[in-house]
């Protein structure tokens, strides 16, 4: 068992582990730390804990110390020269009239090198901006490209709910999505209602698949038939998954009615779909919704 520190460099950026050696380190406090990229200021995001060895990536890397107030004041003058780089930059790309859009500057915090992250629709030969940058901030430029779902992470917003976006909150790493799962969930198909501020499918619609699932497997599904309390046999018309109630088709007195039940008081026969038979999407669904499910390809601002 090893001994490790989780800190993170960005908001809701992932989480990487350092050996915390003897030093007193308690969450939310911060740290300096060697990186790939060079010497780092990182926020620690849980006490120190004990994992197996074979899930530690080698080599792990010692915690250098504990930020100091002068770490601090370097770090604030650092996000002050990161404005300054951010506009910089977007004056040279006009200069050089790139089609990018710049998202974000970053500097490392040994002021070894300045990040510009950006997006564009195809590939951009940015190699004479690199040499325009680096002849003004006089150190190392690396420009990275980042996807969309990249960008909204950097960038935050509010979500359909109402609520600041998971993925610049609490969500370190990105989850697959498909459109399964808003079938799964009786959501409507349209691009505009289960896609999020990035373009991309929400990422909540994996947050709630599991209760989605489990709860599924105790309801009827649609067309098929069951046995109502008072002994009446219809079949169901619609199903509300959380509230696990079920409108149900039946005939009285001749005459078909629709009425709703207590999913726990009909008896039937659960048939389990399979994945084909549960989306059951057309051609113009597909078309609409298959570009939502693509990943992007880029680089991330944590890789």
């Amino acid at each position: 068992m090893k001994k490790v520190i989780g800190v993170r460099f960005r908001t809701a950026g992932k989480v990487y582990y350092f050996d915390p050696l003897d030093l007193d380190i308690k969450k939310g406090s911060h740290v300096i730390v060697e990186t790939a990229r060079g010497i780092e200021y990182g926020t620690v995001v849980g006490d120190v804990k004990e994992v197996e060895d074979d899930k530690v990536v080698a080599p792990l890397k010692s915690v250098l110390r504990i930020a100091t107030e002068k770490d601090d004041e370097q770090e604030k003058k650092n996000k002050e020269k990161e404005k300054d780089a951010f506009k910089i930059c977007l004056e040279k790309i006009k200069k050089h009239g790139l089609e990018m859009k710049l998202i974000d500057a970053e500097y490392t915090f040994d002021n070894n090198k300045v990040l510009f992250y950006f997006t564009a629709d195809g590939r951009v030969d940015f190699r004479e901006l690199v040499k325009d940058l680096a002849s003004v901030f006089k150190t190392r430029i690396e420009l990275r490209q980042i996807g969309v779902r990249d960008e909204t992470k950097i960038r935050g917003g509010i979500g359909i709910c109402g609520r600041p976006l998971c993925c610049h909150t609490h969500q370190s790493d990105f989850i697959p999505v498909s459109i399964k799962m808003a079938k799964e969930q009786n959501l409507s198909l349209n691009p505009t209602k289960i896609s999020g501020v990035c373009g991309r499918l929400m990422c909540c619609l994996k947050h709630e698949e599991d209760t989605y699932e489990e709860i599924n497997k105790r309801l009827p599904n649609v067309g098929d038939y069951v046995t109502t309390p008072d002994g009446l046999k219809g079949e169901v018309h619609s199903v509300n998954v959380l509230r696990e109630l079920v409108k149900v088709i039946v005939e009285e007195n001749d005459e078909k009615e629709i009425h709703e039940y207590k999913a726990s008081d009909l008896r039937f026969k659960k048939r389990f779909k399979k994945d084909k038979e549960k989306l059951q999407l057309t051609k113009e669904e597909m078309k609409e919704l298959e570009k939502l499910e693509r990943q992007d390809k880029t680089q991330g601002v944590d890789d």
